[in-house]
């Protein structure tokens, strides 16, 4: 039985929106995206969001907007991907590279001794769509506002360390009863092909940034920078006589177009009610078919109001080495099941080892990245295929570790 690892979810809502874009005749920014951010914000009680064409330039225009320096820091977890730490690096500050917990997410404690008065934004990271900690970040932001150095008039009106959620994994989560989206200054959703709601690729800015910031005059700001710093998108100047247009701003070019935003209109209109209900059944199969082995470290999924969106199930095999891993994964590929691992710590990347950094430092994401297997799961799978794939997990497992 052939498995594919994460295909996109196409169903005759999403082909409709697609053909009412294309048929319409306007492809580029316009009303579809505007539908999208509509849908995403009252999805996840959002003041403002704004769609552009990735999360990496989503946190890079956060970042430049914050008027982030060379020698300014960005706070990050080892255990991400690598765009996480780029965005950071193509904004023009310094990454700095923090250990995790054992949730995959990133430490707190370990953000405590990482901040100083050069730390202009932290970044947590919600691994496999488990919220990261928030209370306590953004306690721990409050706590340390007397070392905040501010050098633009963005930073001189926060007053402290922003919080920019990478929650490229985490829209449909839940952080003690509030939607992701809510829970930081700044929240930004990934809508590339494998994620739970896609636009093939695009990503989601959602602004939640406290008084004095009003976040409907940030939204046009940052809308209009998305695109080249222009007071017009494509859409308005089309209009009959309204062709004259400024450039404000020395912005980028990463709006989203309105034919990738159809896709993610058509997979929300479904969300809540389907896709989001058929992740967690699988996410929930799992959990009691892997509960029967000792070997078997099952990935945090709820606890009283906080619950994962389900976007990945990261298994971890006790006491496999990395070599075991590989061995496991081997094995269950020639059964014809695609698996992943989520992730390769950034100390093991060729970019960060000739920045300096290395694993040992980071032995929490070491230790949940040596023995980790991430598992098929989206709203396709039948109940056949689930079995057949929890069955070859166990086998491959049994086979290698016994």
């Amino acid at each position: 039985m052939k498995i594919a690892f994460s295909p996109p979810y196409i169903n005759d809502n999403v082909k409709e929106e697609v053909l009412s874009s294309l048929d319409s005749g306007w492809i580029t920014t316009g009303p579809k995206v505007k539908l999208l951010e509509e849908q995403i914000a009252e999805f996840t009680d959002t003041p403002n969001v704004l769609c552009v064409n990735s999360w990496t330039s989503g946190a890079i225009l956060m970042l430049k907007w914050l008027g982030v320096q060379p020698n300014d820091e960005v706070i990050i977890p080892a255990y991400t991907y690598s765009a996480t730490a780029l965005a950071v690096m193509h904004a023009g500050a310094t990454p700095v590279i923090v250990d995790v917990s054992k949730d995959f997410n990133i430490s707190v404690n370990a953000i405590e001794k990482a901040i100083t008065k050069n730390t202009k934004a932290i970044m947590p990271v919600d691994i496999a769509g488990w919220p990261c900690d928030y209370d306590e970040i953004n306690r721990l932001v409050a706590d340390k506002k007397h070392l905040y150095s501010a050098d633009t008039d963005v930073q001189k009106a926060l007053g402290r360390i922003l919080v920019i959620s990478d929650a490229a994994h985490s829209l449909g989560a839940t952080y003690k009863g509030k939607q992701t989206g809510t829970l930081t200054d700044v929240t930004i959703f990934s809508l590339h092909a494998v994620k739970n709601v896609t636009t093939a690729e695009g990503g989601a800015i959602c602004l939640n940034l406290p008084h004095p910031f009003n976040n409907a005059d940030l939204y046009n700001m940052l809308r209009c920078y998305s695109l080249n710093g222009q007071t017009k998108d494509a859409f308005s100047k089309n209009k009959p006589g309204a062709w004259r247009y400024d450039i404000v701003y020395p912005g980028l070019k990463i709006n989203m177009p309105d034919v990738l935003a159809a896709i993610g209109v058509g997979q929300m209109e479904v969300y809540a009610s389907k896709v989001l209900p058929k992740r967690v059944s699988i996410f929930e199969t799992y959990h009691k078919f892997f509960s029967n082995y000792e070997w078997a470290l099952m990935p945090s999924y709820k606890s009283g109001e906080t619950a994962s969106s389900c976007h990945l199930y990261p298994l971890r095999i006790k006491g496999a080495t990395e070599a075991q891993r590989d061995r496991i994964i081997e094995l269950i590929s020639e059964e014809e099941v695609a698996v992943n691992v989520h992730f390769q710590p950034l100390p093991l990347l060729s970019l960060f080892k000739g920045m300096g950094y290395k694993i040992s430092d980071y032995p929490m994401a070491y230790d949940q990245y040596k023995n980790e297997i991430s598992l098929p799961i989206y709203p396709q799978l039948g109940t056949d295929e689930i079995n057949f794939i929890t069955a070859t997990v166990a086998k491959s497992v049994e086979k290698v570790i016994s």
